[in-house]
């Protein structure tokens, strides 16, 4: 240190003196996180003694704190692991959540280590949580899932599917699409390729040979889109995706549009007979998912129902049907009245002045402040469908932080559905969709996790291709910008607690997004006027294989969109919702995944372990993962040039001398599981990566 001690006052001579003199403090060695690593117990009760722990450098601290809101505890020296020393504080859970940081002394020289890692100055935002109570299902932490849009994976029951003019919706009749390859239209919502329940079913030998732990379902109640966010009918699977026994009436006349006319479709999705026979085949496919240890999560549509919607029944379907009350669009005095809100109460009957969501009249707002009939009913279905014989294994909640009309409410009412389903169903997960800071929403009282946009899909789309996630923009500013990855990714990650972390459902694309492979092109564009086939063009197989190695290694559940795994592309909605190609799928890119989740599930340190960033580089990065001895570092080069890292695989307590493996090397010809071993020297391995590659490598 060269420092200038002209003018110096006395007392900062020798203040600068004493600094240059003061033992150095080492900061790279610093780590905690909240997981049973350095948790003990990593989910703690109200009540329960927990102990802490802070990993240092040897024999380089002089005190080390444990801060909380209301205390500085000194935390004491446990043991020495290699070059690093662990010390430890316990603290009593109380009610309330429980926030911490830490604070490192040595010499004159004091810094603070929380979420984000090292902080010259104290940052509470990113204290480290702990919520009382709070677990997460253990089935689900770092499960590997396989979302499943039905209409377009499979179809296993021909004689189910929708008809040509079965029933209008929005304004013109419904398609039944005969060419299982056909591109979606632009306006594809009325357009059926008769993916069903029975196709998941044929399908299930080639899931667990895949590999997946869960199957998320797209909606799969009665409803008359092909997206099903529309619900028709809450307490019955859609017979179209289930099983049609009763097959009676016309489809409608090509002049007519009325769905009251529509009596081929009102007998198919009204008869208890076709209902009660879908919901009996939903039961024997949970049963044999079951069977082969895996699990299911389906998807719940409170926010909103839709026109079709039996409590409202603005088609007029329900209204002559056994067994069934008048509709409140159709009667002032429906039961179902309150459900909805009506600005003007005059109108009956037939009365279309319902609120709907973002003013879609297709998409009633469902009126709980003014309901608790409505309140009760919703978590009646919540808990009938976690239970037997049902026994779905979640709740997947769509627009879940727009189900009122104020965030009170809504964290209010999700207090009381996560009782009732968790009451149900203990092992059941809860997670949301949810765009922005998820913090308020995972105190321990309302979901488990989120679908994680915000501390995976995002920043990495951004790294790996510039890419906005529905391939709207581009940005060449963060294209391989390293350094915004690990920040997004940290800054959002913070905003969890760790069980919610490792259940957070890390998708690269879904039915809401485009493709990931479609944005390894850099290309904006949607389908209505860049075409379907553009989607395809350009693209860089490379570049989706390291991203599908971020996936299966970052910290969380990673979720493969349908045909992601079998190289299917897309724009946006409704591109994204192309069939899986059968019979013509990337049958390499298969066994790639394949290959990775093999990977994923053999290493703890990746289903729940901590994390560690190593390299923030240019067009480049590393990461590391590690839980009790088994470690893995992790590598990526999105650039077109080879790159040659130094990875510091010490900060994983990687010892000197030992030798990591190959476990999966991408490169931007293909990929392998094998290869030499890196030695470490001084700490690091030398690691050399060609263009667009990535690689992941263990402690042997």
């Amino acid at each position: 240190m060269e420092v200038n001690l002209y003018n110096k006052s006395l007392v900062e001579k020798v203040q600068l003196y004493a600094l240059m003199m003061s033992p150095v403090l080492d900061r790279e060695s610093l780590y905690s996180d909240c997981t049973e690593e350095y948790v003990k117990p990593a989910e703690p009760m109200e009540g329960d003694e927990v102990t802490i722990y802070l990993r240092t450098g040897r024999n380089n601290p002089e005190h080390v704190f444990l801060l909380t809101d209301e205390q500085r505890m000194e935390m004491q020296y446990e043991r020495s692991e290699g070059i690093f020393d662990f010390y430890y504080a316990k603290v009593t859970m109380g009610r309330r959540p429980f926030h911490y940081c830490f604070e490192v002394v040595t010499g004159c020289m004091n810094c603070y280590y929380n979420q984000r890692g090292v902080m010259s100055e104290r940052q509470d935002y990113y204290n480290f949580k702990l919520i009382p109570g709070l677990k997460t299902p253990d089935w689900a932490k770092g499960a590997v899932i396989y979302q499943i849009f039905v209409d377009r994976f499979c179809n296993g029951d021909p004689s189910n599917d929708p008809l040509d003019r079965e029933y209008s919706y929005i304004g013109e009749g419904i398609r039944q699409i005969k060419d299982w390859d056909k591109y979606p239209d632009a306006m594809d919502v009325r357009s059926f390729y008769g993916g069903d329940l029975q196709g998941v079913m044929d399908k299930l030998d080639y899931l667990q040979g895949l590999g997946i732990d869960v199957i998320y379902f797209n909606p799969l109640f009665v409803s008359p889109s092909n997206h099903k966010y529309d619900i028709q009918d809450y307490d019955y699977i859609d017979p179209h995706f289930g099983r049609i026994v009763k097959d009676e009436g016309e489809t409608l006349i090509e002049w007519d549009n009325s769905n009251s006319h529509a009596s081929r479709y009102i007998c198919r999705v009204t008869d208890k007979e076709n209902l009660e026979a879908s919901n009996q085949l939903f039961i024997e496919l949970v049963e044999e998912v079951h069977r082969r240890g895996m699990k299911v999560i389906i998807d719940g549509v409170f926010n909103h129902c839709g026109s079709f919607n039996k409590w409202l029944d603005r088609e007029c379907i329900y209204q002559n049907q056994e067994g069934y009350e008048s509709g409140a669009y159709i009667d002032e005095y429906s039961p179902y009245h309150d459900y909805f809100s009506f600005s003007d109460r005059f109108r009956f009957p037939y009365n279309d002045s319902y609120d709907g969501w973002w003013g879609h009249d297709t998409l009633p707002k469902l009126n709980y402040e003014a309901s608790p009939q409505l309140v009760e009913e919703i978590l009646r279905i919540a808990r009938k469908w976690v239970s037997p014989p049902f026994n779905a294994d979640g709740w997947r909640l769509d627009v879940a932080a727009d189900l009122g009309h104020s965030p009170e409410y809504n964290h209010f009412f999700w207090r009381k559905f996560r009782e009732a389903v968790k009451e149900a169903n203990p092992n059941a997960i809860i997670l949301a969709e949810h765009y922005g800071d998820p913090c308020s929403w995972l105190e321990g009282g309302e979901w488990d996790t989120v679908m994680n946009y915000d501390a995976f899909m995002e920043p990495i789309t951004w790294f790996l291709t510039g890419m906005e996630k529905h391939s709207d923009e581009y940005r060449g500013d963060l294209l391989g910008n390293a350094r915004s990855f690990f920040d997004a990714m940290s800054h959002h990650m913070s905003r969890f607690t760790a069980q919610s972390m490792q259940v957070a459902m890390n998708e690269l694309s879904n039915h809401d997004h485009s493709r990931f492979l479609t944005r390894t092109n850099h290309r904006v564009g949607r389908t209505a006027y860049a075409g379907p086939e553009a989607a395809s063009e350009g693209i860089n197989k490379a570049v989706f294989r390291s991203a599908v190695v971020i996936q299966m290694t970052w910290v969380g559940a990673p979720t493969i969109y349908y045909g992601d795994e079998a190289g299917v592309c897309g724009w946006t909605d409704p591109d994204n919702r192309r069939t899986y190609p059968w019979g013509k799928e990337d049958l390499e890119l298969i066994e790639f995944h394949r290959q990775i989740i093999r990977i994923h599930k053999e290493n703890p340190a990746l289903m729940r372990g901590s994390y560690h960033p190593l390299i923030i580089g240019n067009q480049c990065l590393s990461y590391g993962r590690f839980k009790g001895k088994n470690r893995i570092a992790v590598m990526v080069n999105n650039s077109q040039e080879e790159v040659t890292l130094y990875v510091p695989v010490w900060k994983l307590g990687v010892e000197p001398n030992s030798v990591m493996e190959v476990l999966m090397h991408s490169t931007s010809d293909g990929y392998t599981c094998e290869g030499e071993g890196y030695i470490v020297k001084n700490n690091v391995i030398k690691v050399v990566l060609g263009a667009f590659s990535s690689m992941v490598v263990r402690e042997k």
